[in-house]
């Protein structure tokens, strides 16, 4: 399989010359116009502190549509006690710096690298990036942020301080979404608990297609609010 060298101009090989793991092109930057132009097109960065950009369009992918997420009923019960307040977009910095201080089982230091906390914070500056934040007593015990375009939102990463407060932070997040039309949620990696939630693996030229229909619609771009309940 080939894989491309990206340039100065922010343009990507069709996704479907992937690699069988997933690898599609190096190199280029993290500009605002390239990630909305990888996103668009079911591409996203993922590499360590020694390497260079990679970008990746895996196979099969997993996603989530709003209308099959299901509630499991520990979370719920979770949600009724109201452990948790949950706000939109008011502590972005604080979530992404969560996410990538946060210990991943099996690997040593960060996937999210200095510059793409500095990538992503400039995507939010400018209304594409959006955070979840889950708080108790005042504190921040969870979060997860991601982009929008369209009616898809590709989920990026989430963390917690606290038991099942990025679960319930994702659950409300479905909700809204759901509220506003979105149709998919990339979520990227298959995890279990993203499983326990209806997502499910989708082979890549399907993912695709969705993702296209997604992009004809307009994005909800600025700071995000929750609906009142």
């Amino acid at each position: 399989m080939t894989i491309y060298r990206l340039f100065e101009e922010p343009v990507f090989p069709d996704p479907e010359e992937a690699d069988p793991d997933g690898l599609l092109a190096v190199g280029g930057d993290l500009s605002p116009q390239r990630l909305l132009t990888a996103y668009a097109s079911g591409i996203f960065p993922w590499y360590g502190e020694d390497s260079p950009i990679l970008w990746w369009s895996t196979n099969p992918r997993l996603v989530l549509l709003p209308r099959e997420f299901h509630l499991p009923r520990s979370l719920r019960r979770v949600l009724n006690r109201g452990t948790f307040s949950f706000t939109l977009d008011t502590a972005f910095p604080k979530v992404i710096r969560a996410c990538a201080d946060a210990p991943r089982p099996g690997q040593d230091g960060t996937w999210l690298v200095e510059d793409m906390v500095e990538a992503y914070t400039l995507l939010h500056r400018l209304g594409y990036a959006h955070s979840v934040e889950a708080w108790r007593d005042g504190e921040l015990a969870g979060g997860l942020y991601g982009l929008s375009l369209g009616t898809a939102f590709f989920g990026e990463s989430m963390f917690h301080r606290e038991p099942d407060a990025s679960k319930a932070a994702f659950a409300r997040l479905v909700g809204q979404l759901g509220r506003w039309g979105f149709t998919l949620i990339d979520c990227q990696q298959t995890t279990n608990h993203l499983l326990r939630f209806g997502a499910r693996e989708m082979q890549r030229f399907r993912f695709l297609a969705a993702l296209r229909e997604a992009m004809d619609a307009s994005t909800r771009a600025g700071l995000w609010r929750f609906d009142e309940p």
